[in-house]
């Protein structure tokens, strides 16, 4: 044993459960180290046997309940504690809420270093002061049978074809007969296609040998339509006993519209091959998010939780507070569903997207629901912005959507230059979400309200919108400013940050670059080292009081631009 490490490897212990790791374990102490232990929920007294000791923590394994939690329930899938799918069925769902939400408040504070104030809460009487509102996770009324796709594996065990989830942290296939956060049509047809392996025979794919026949099944319903589309991954072309499968999978009650044939030769865990070859029906399926309709193929990407999706994608319109005279961008904007809902209420709705081939499915999704003013744009979002804005085109909103990674930080730094008055943020990992909320809050964006939202129940994970709003410090004036590359250029590389930065630490106030062009003008400076031109202000100009012009001057002195 390291002496420094009072725990030991395969040793049993007694425990008590303080807190919630971001995967759903519990965490606790044994010897004033710290012990994560899959399966244990908050206040739990357990004994447990440690598997894995690292410098600072370890992992154990739970052996009993000895003081269960009152959140505790009894797992309704007979395979739960093997299969890798979820990792919460054995916590009750308002549990799961209030954990997500505490996951979403720990990452905001210890990350983000934010203040958080939770719904409910007194408001504090100086906004300024105040932290971000943080709502309570909104559920489903149903939190099974939720997804839409089913995406499985294809093995043999003792001769026998095995189709189902696999084993946490190993590629052990997990014959399942029904899954509970599956759309219920998927039990059915993947016990038709067991029967009809068995029946002719038909090889389950080994990937060690890269030998056999079926390499997964895909199965997609339509929660809105109810069409059914059933996918057949296969290692080659060939597929023998097509007529059988095909009559097989028809005689089932299921609303089956499209049988297709995928091929994936290549020695991969990559599921999906390029090639798809429709056996029977349709090439694609078609389904709504909330009034869109979008065709869906085996290769197209949809959300998995449809009924969660509209939630979702409604909190990002509503934090958005469009009035139909914006124009919004819409970084990492993928086949455009957010888009959509943005330009019901936008002027004008600039999607990007770094893939190609989701573009052009975005302006397909946008042409076939008859949306006339949202533009599609390949490019990294933190490039296409700046050009964007040099053509003369700024938004009033952006919304991002980024991948687990978060954003760039370049990105975020050219929605800063651009100064929208508002942002949204939509997330799928609290970390990374923290991180660039609190580069945002530096960059001069305060978020004021933050929703989890429950997109995969029975699961750690959770989906986040935020909304940002421009700080506007005492003083400062509401005003639209063209881009000029020139903006931060000053004699003697003194930028307009320099000049705010030092009127602040000398005399106490902020100073809007506003006021700084203005005193420039009035002193006869070079106005294209300001930004380009003032636009007509929306409400009455307000002159840089006295007290900040005396200010600015004696800093543009300082600097020796006067």
């Amino acid at each position: 044993m390291n002496k420094n490490i009072f725990i030991n490897k395969n040793e049993e212990y007694d425990m008590k459960i303080t807190g919630m790791g971001y995967e759903g374990e519990g965490v606790g102490k044994i010897n004033d180290f710290t012990v994560f232990v899959p399966g244990a929920l908050l206040n739990e007294k357990v004994k447990v046997k440690v598997v894995k000791v690292n410098k600072n923590f370890a992992f154990a394994k739970l052996i009993d309940v000895i003081e269960a939690s009152e959140h505790r329930t009894e797992p309704v899938c007979s395979i739960y504690k093997r299969c890798g799918g979820c990792q919460l069925q054995h916590y009750s769902y308002q549990a799961q809420l209030d954990f997500k939400k505490q996951r979403v408040k720990d990452c905001l504070e210890r990350i983000g270093k934010l203040k958080v104030q939770e719904s409910g809460e007194q408001l504090i009487d100086n906004l300024q002061d105040s932290g971000l509102i943080l709502h309570d996770t909104i559920g489903m009324e149903n939190p099974y049978r939720y997804r839409n796709k089913v995406q499985l594996p294809v093995g043999e065990q003792n001769g026998e074809v095995n189709i189902g989830f696999y084993a946490q942290r190993t590629h052990e296939i997990i014959n399942m007969d029904t899954c509970n956060i599956q759309h219920e049509a998927a039990d059915n047809i993947l016990k038709l296609i067991k029967d009809w392996m068995r029946r002719y025979n038909i090889k389950s794919y080994n990937e060690q040998l890269h030998s056999g026949s079926i390499r997964h099944i895909m199965i997609r319903k339509a929660f809105k339509t109810n069409e059914v589309m059933v996918v057949i991954v296969s290692r080659s072309n060939e597929l023998p006993h097509k007529k059988e499968l095909i009559d097989m999978l028809l005689e089932s009650k299921e609303n089956i519209v499209s049988i297709i044939q995928n091929v994936n030769s290549k020695k991969t865990n990559v599921i999906l091959g390029i090639e798809c070859i429709t056996l029977w029906g349709k090439d694609n399926i078609s389904d709504y998010i909330g009034d869109f309709k979008f065709n869906i193929s085996p290769l197209s990407f949809f959300q998995v939780n449809p009924v969660q999706t509209e939630v979702l994608y409604n909190k990002a319109l509503e934090y958005a507070s469009l009035t139909e005279s914006e124009t919004v961008f819409d970084a990492y904007c993928g086949t455009g569903t957010i888009s959509l809902f943005l330009s019901q209420k936008a002027k004008k709705v600039y999607g990007i997207e770094i893939v190609p081939q989701a573009i052009e499915n975005a302006k397909i999704n946008a042409n076939q629901n008859n949306i006339n003013n949202a533009e599609f744009i390949v490019g990294e979002s933190e490039k296409v912005i700046p050009e964007l804005i040099k053509s003369g085109v700024k938004a009033d909103v952006v919304v991002v959507d980024p991948p687990r990674k978060g954003c760039e930080k370049s990105l975020l730094e050219a929605i800063a230059q651009m100064a929208p008055e508002r942002m949204v943020y939509v997330s799928c990992d609290p970390g990374t979400l923290a991180r660039d909320l609190s580069i945002l809050d530096e960059l001069g964006y305060k978020a004021t309200e933050v929703q989890p939202v429950d997109m995969f129940p029975q699961t750690a994970h959770v989906e986040t919108v935020v909304q940002l709003t421009h700080k506007n410090a005492d003083g400062f004036i509401s005003v639209k400013m063209e881009y000029d590359e020139s903006i931060d250029r000053l004699p003697n590389r003194v930028t307009y940050s320099k000049i705010q930065e030092y009127v602040e630490s000398k005399y106490g106030f902020k100073v809007h670059t506003a006021y700084i062009a203005e005193v420039k003008r009035s002193l006869g400076l070079d106005m294209y080292e300001a930004p380009n031109k003032v636009e007509e202000l929306k409400y009455p100009h307000q002159s840089a009081p006295a007290h900040k012009v005396e200010a600015i001057k004696d800093a543009l002195k300082h600097f020796e631009v006067i």
